[in-house]
């Protein structure tokens, strides 16, 4: 269970920890539930003690103080820390795993001294939701980039060094204390699955994003876009809070990353990540207990007596422009204005909770249009508007929220809105309609809440009079769909569905296969001991990257210099074969002639040392062409950015350069078309491939090119193969080396290139083209800049920031 669950402070009697006398001080501490995590708190508990699951939490230790008449920073033993373990399982009853923040970020003596805290939380504190397409009082241009470089500050931390360093220490709490199911909660951590996923390849990790997710068009502004997204793929599940910010997701992906989405998830590299809608809930049962104590009735009472003639309007949230205080202000303002037949009868409460420094000018706007509505509609019997910017403590909130008589919330980009939940809660019995912003994450979830547009204040001033307005029996019959629905899907509920649908997709996709990455000790080994050898490459996404344009995918110098050595030495075959065509192949290796080559599959080959290529198709009926041209033609003019690519035994559409979205929507009908018509009548097959549309012989493919070349071995056969590709059609080529009965005693190497969890039968993987080219520099002692230890690292799902 990965998060930042708790908060460490001194107690109100204790000495800070002072310089020197850190070792020795057998200090105390009190903990406290952050602020504002009610929901992620109360699913962590009850997993623990109503569950069978032993949970683990790894999280930040929350802001230690340091005396500051002492300066500097202070030193934290390993008695200290684990004074600080054993301090928080007594109180919570729960096994934790701290990460210290501590030290400057980037300091050797990082995780050691304790120094000013309050930069930690600051850094991510400052960062609005992700989505957020308001920024400094704007829409869209630089104020929309502006707030998402905001996020990615949070979410990488500076610099992409800072907290960014922290993001690590989660990992090593997780490898330290988990080695089963690990849930990563909120956009701070959304580089943690990837880093997971790298130190533990087995793991199997659930991410749930809390708030809204950006449309692709916002997302692709981040310079580090990819690498967030590639953070976030490592996980085998990501749960949003709805429909809607999930398919931005799928959508940012396809249209960033370039990745197929298939039915709820996505494929990244031949492995499966699936996506679900998991609304959260609130832990109702604790919501319902604690807003009917004595203390919670008695200030309730206050407020009503205090404002015993008026109608009360009720608003909070926090100080965040998302949060929409000022849609709600102006609404307000304009009900005064339209219906001013309620002025000296209704008032507003809004409270608004601090959050950082950085919000102090939309604070400033807020008081101001606060003091602007009092001026206008207000006397000096007669406040219209009454403003707390400051926390409140439990009994204080519950409290506010059952004396209203209106709920208003007008937030304009919202994640799970736990107030809305709580307001439904405490309403039991009142019934005072709720005002819910279209565009808050639990507006799915409460349909028979009142909903408003908050950018459309005349209208919501409307609703606003509605509310009001509404009769008692319309009241009760919302509130009770409503309460049915808060009270049915709790946080409880939540969490026992979040894991169940984690652990069905984990046995619906075989999560359980992961393909270890090359032992290249043990392929070394094999290699120099071997006296003939085979080579069998794919091209595209083997020897060099996938890209949008195939006519841009040409052989590096670095590829160039690696397959002349392979195939100069006497005791290597080397073979690409490629779905590439024959001009391509020449075209690019002609000047390695010891280089064997097959083009379209298969369809034709070169053998070494010989320039005449080798027709395999030519008693074949290729008269099926004409018909799949046309079809071809037909889905090209009506999909801009596709093009046909026409070789002499395939044919292929490419989608890579359209829109992913109706390019994939395109490629389903066509293909469909193409089953429908041309694979009855002719001896051909169509493949799906990565943004692409394959048409080809049916008996030709890698893997009957793979059984030719090793049938004519005679005598002997290869004691040392290595077959490499990316996608399905290499697929053909590593089932026909698994089962080939001469090579049961002879040791193969089949690598697919990709994830380690994709689905394949190749009994290795390497996570992308470069590495290959390290591996075989490896195997001919090449010195290359790009490789100078000869080493290969676990698979790189993130990044380099």
């Amino acid at each position: 269970m990965q998060q930042h669950p708790i908060q460490a402070v001194p107690g109100p009697k204790e000495r800070r920890l002072g310089r020197g006398e850190a070792e020795e001080a057998a200090y105390r501490q009190r903990f406290r539930a952050r602020r504002g995590k009610s929901s992620v708190f109360s699913s962590i508990s009850w997993l623990s003690r109503e569950t069978e699951w032993k949970t683990v939490v790894v999280g930040w230790t929350g802001e230690i103080g340091v005396d500051s008449t002492e300066g500097g920073a202070v030193a934290v033993s390993g008695k200290n820390k684990e004074d600080f373990v054993a301090s928080f399982a007594r109180v919570s009853g729960q096994e934790i795993v701290p990460v210290w923040m501590l030290g400057e970020a980037g300091d050797a003596r990082s995780g050691e001294t304790v120094e000013q805290q309050s930069r930690w939380r600051s850094a991510v504190a400052a960062v609005p939701l992700p989505g957020v397409e308001q920024h400094n009082g704007g829409v869209g241009g630089a104020g929309v980039l502006g707030g998402l470089c905001e996020v990615q500050r949070g979410i990488c931390g500076g610099d992409c060094g800072g907290v960014w360093g922290g993001r690590h220490q989660y990992v090593d709490g997780v490898e330290a204390g988990i080695t089963g199911t690990v849930i990563v909660h909120d956009y701070y951590l959304l580089l943690v699955p990837g880093l997971v996923r790298e130190k533990i390849p087995d793991a199997y990790v659930g991410l749930f994003v809390y708030g809204p997710f950006p449309s692709s068009e916002i997302f692709r502004c981040l310079p580090k876009r990819k690498e967030i997204l590639m953070g976030m793929l490592g996980a085998n599940m990501i749960g949003f809070q709805s429909y809607s910010f999930s398919r931005h997701f799928v959508s940012t992906c396809t249209r960033v990353l370039g990745f197929d989405s298939i039915g709820k998830g996505i494929d990244v590299n031949g492995a499966y990540v699936a996506i679900e809608v998991v609304p959260m809930g609130i832990d109702a049962e604790y919501v319902e207990r604690e807003s009917q104590t004595q203390k919670t009735e008695e200030k309730m009472q206050f407020i009503r007596e205090l404002y015993s003639d008026k109608k009360i309007l009720i608003g909070s949230a926090k100080i965040y422009e998302v949060q929409g205080v000022l849609q709600g202000l102006r609404a307000f303002e304009s009900f005064l204005k339209q219906f001013s037949r309620w002025r000296n009868q209704v008032v507003f409460i809004q409270v608004t909770s601090p959050v950082n420094d950085d919000t102090s000018k939309f604070e400033k706007q807020v008081q101001d249009l606060v003091a602007e509505i009092n001026g206008t509609y207000g006397s000096l019997e007669f406040t219209p508007v009454h403003h707390y910017h400051q926390y409140l403590e439990k009994d204080e909130y519950f409290a506010l929220l059952r004396s209203g008589d209106v709920g208003i919330i007008t937030a304009i980009r919202d994640s799970m809105n736990t107030t809305s939940l709580e307001y439904v809660i405490c309403q039991k019995g009142n019934n005072g309609p709720l005002l819910l912003s279209e565009f808050s994450g639990t507006k799915d979830a409460l349909r028979d809440a009142i909903q408003v547009n908050p950018w459309d204040v005349a209208d919501t001033a409307k609703k606003i009079n509605e509310a009001l307005c509404i009769s008692e029996a319309e009241k009760k019959a919302r509130q009770v769909k409503l309460y049915n629905y808060v009270t049915k899907n709790t946080i409880q509920t939540w969490t026992s569905s979040f894991i169940s649908r984690l652990l069905t997709n984990l046995a619906t996709f075989n999560y359980n296969q992961v393909t270890p990455i090359v032992d290249t000790v043990l392929l070394a080994d094999t290699y120099r001991q071997a006296n003939n050898r085979l080579f069998l490459f794919d091209y595209d996404g083997t020897l060099t990257p996938i890209v949008k344009d195939p006519l841009v995918a040409i052989p590096s110098q670095r590829l160039i210099c690696v397959l002349k050595a392979l195939a100069e030495n006497p005791r290597n075959q080397v073979w690409i074969i490629s779905g590439r065509d024959q001009n391509f192949l020449a075209q690019w290796f002609d000047n390695i002639p010891q280089l064997g080559l097959s083009a379209e599959h298969g369809c034709f080959m070169r053998f070494p040392n010989t320039s005449d290529w080798v027709d395999l198709t030519e008693n074949m009926d290729l008269s099926w062409q004409e018909d799949v041209y046309k079809i071809f033609e037909y889905y090209t003019e009506r999909t801009q950015g596709s093009f046909i690519e026409q070789k002499r035994c395939t044919l292929t559409w490419h989608y890579r350069r359209a829109d992913p979205d109706y390019g994939l929507f395109q490629a389903l009908e066509c293909q469909n078309h193409l089953e429908s018509l041309i694979t009855s009548n002719y001896d051909v097959e169509v493949l799906n491939g990565k943004a692409n549309i394959e048409v080809r012989p049916f008996f030709i493919n890698k893997g009957r090119v793979a059984s030719q070349l090793l049938d004519m071995y005679k005598d002997e056969k290869p004691d040392f193969v290595f077959s490499t590709g990316d996608d399905k059609t290499d697929e053909d080529m590593f089932r026909v080396l698994k089962q080939r009965h001469d090579l049961k005693d002879k040791p193969y190497f089949t690598v697919t290139i990709g994830a380690s969890n994709k689905a394949t039968a190749a009994n290795w993987h390497l996570p992308e083209p470069s590495e290959v080219l390290s591996v075989l520099e490896l195997l001919t002692d090449i010195k290359s800049p790009n490789n100078p230890i000869h080493s290969i690292q676990l698979p790189k799902y993130t990044l380099t920031l």
